[in-house]
């Protein structure tokens, strides 16, 4: 079986990282962990700091965001590896659209499930580009988990 979980460092993330790692895998699983960092260049003017200059603004907050997406990615697989050490795990980091970059990686690595959390870090981009989990859930072409955070985990 080929599983990518998509994470962004939410809560909703985590809770989908320990469903991931509570279910009873068959023998040969293969996961890919991936997060979707959109590049701050790709963002609506405004993003700089009030009297700052260009200089290395962007370079800087695309490090800053490729270094955290690589920790949180990193985080994940340790903490799936402690809770089954059978399973074969990679990572990756992926600078795009969410939605888009989940579908794409799926494809790439022939899952045949994708787990996401129902909700990520983005509303602000919810809210103009649609759920990245709802769109998921519609254009996958293999099973696709979403992972709600109950009350009693908040």
């Amino acid at each position: 079986m080929k599983i990518v979980l998509a994470i962004d460092g939410s809560d909703f993330s985590k809770v989908a990282i320990n469903e991931l790692a509570a279910m009873e895998l068959p023998a040969g699983t293969e996961v890919c962990i991936i997060n979707v960092f959109e590049n701050p260049m790709l963002s609506p003017p405004g993003a700089l700091p009030l009297g700052g200059t260009l200089g290395n603004y962007y370079e800087e907050a695309i490090s800053n965001t490729r270094k955290l997406a690589e920790d949180t990615v990193n985080d994940a697989s340790k903490s799936l590896k402690e809770k089954n050490d059978k399973l074969a795990i990679t990572t990756a980091v992926i600078d795009g659209i969410p939605k888009s970059a989940i579908l794409e990686k799926a494809e790439a690595f022939d899952a045949d499930l994708i787990v996401v959390g129902s909700q990520g870090h983005g509303a602000f981009s919810r809210f103009l580009l649609g759920s990245v989990s709802q769109s998921v859930a519609m254009h996958a072409d293999c099973s696709v988990m979403i992972v709600r955070k109950t009350r009693l985990e908040s």
